[in-house]
């Protein structure tokens, strides 16, 4: 090849790379007004600016909760746009109190949030394992799945009136927030609650508390302190029984203490006298009545339950 055939082929490929460096350096211009544009029209453009966090009514988060949980600075201004909707779904998803979420853009300046909050059925108290306080900001919940959670402070006052489950400290099963509890003795404790609020809708105004004792029994507490054994089903006959024993006792009034429905008949209770304790949060042991005239053993219910 001469030099002069080499130095026109030299010319001919620099022409053609100049060619492909010019349209590469016009798209990156056109790239670049484009990117500008956007800037201007949406990130910059203070009518985008959020404005307003459209919440859903709900018991455990406000919008100031959002924008923390979010990592959203108010005090920055930011725009809808530089907002990662899908993050900040992750981010109210990942709290235990929030069983779903769903967050959108609406413009120009709204960011709309709904939330699905747990709806909690009790508190749950495991003193053996740490969870000793209830019906406080950040004692443990169960929602109607079994799922456990912190209780929000917005949310304390409207279930304070819930019963507490008290569960056993276990190792394969351990209570923790946002997990569901698999454990049976709380859904032997769930199947008593629910038999007690299908008879009574107003049960959780007098339920304080329930417990597996051991492996054929239920102990359920009341607010006047009346501790009631249960058996591991046929609930509906002995939530009957209770009630109308209760009712009697605060006909006659008197109040009863200790209360057995395992046996259909021949019910045996004991008797106290003197007003009862204010309720607890965790109901103690039961412990066998001294002789004397505060307590009565063994008195037959059999023929004021058969009314019923």
């Amino acid at each position: 090849m001469s030099p002069r055939i080499a130095w026109f082929g030299f010319l001919k490929l620099a022409g053609k790379v100049a060619k492909l460096a010019g349209l590469l350096a016009v798209l990156g211009g056109i790239g670049w007004g484009c990117w500008q544009g956007i800037q201007k029209v949406f990130l910059k453009n203070p009518d985008f600016r959020l404005q307003v966090i459209a919440l859903n009514a709900n018991p455990v988060i406000d919008e100031l909760g959002i924008a923390a949980t979010a990592g959203i600075d108010l005090t920055s201004n930011p725009s809808l746009f530089d907002i990662d909707v899908k993050d900040v779904e992750r981010a109210l998803k990942n709290l235990p109190e929030i069983a779903n979420a769903h967050v959108q853009r609406h413009l120009p300046g709204t960011l709309a949030v709904t939330v699905i909050p747990r709806i909690p059925k009790a508190w749950i108290s495991c003193p053996a394992a740490g969870l000793a306080e209830v019906r406080r900001a950040g004692a443990m919940l169960v929602d109607h799945d079994g799922f456990a959670y912190p209780c929000p402070a917005l949310q304390v006052e409207s279930v304070a009136i819930l019963p507490v489950i008290e569960l056993p400290a276990s190792g394969e099963n351990p209570v923790q927030a946002g997990e569901k509890i698999h454990q049976p003795e709380l859904e032997h404790c769930f199947l008593l609650l629910n038999s007690a609020r299908d008879a009574d809708s107003g049960a959780m105004q007098w339920i304080e508390s329930i417990r597996q004792v051991n492996e054929w029994s239920l102990l359920l507490v009341t607010r006047q302190g009346t501790a009631a054994t249960f058996g591991l089903d046929d609930h509906a006959r002995q939530i009957e029984c209770l009630r109308a024993a209760l009712d009697h006792a605060g006909e006659k009034g008197y109040l009863i203490d200790t209360i057995n429905l395992i046996p259909k008949y021949n019910i045996p209770i004991t008797l106290r006298e003197e007003p009862a304790a204010p309720p607890k949060a965790i109901p103690v042991s039961i412990k066998e009545p001294a002789n004397g005239s505060r307590n009565r053993r063994a008195r037959d219910l059999g023929s004021l339950l058969k009314r019923n």
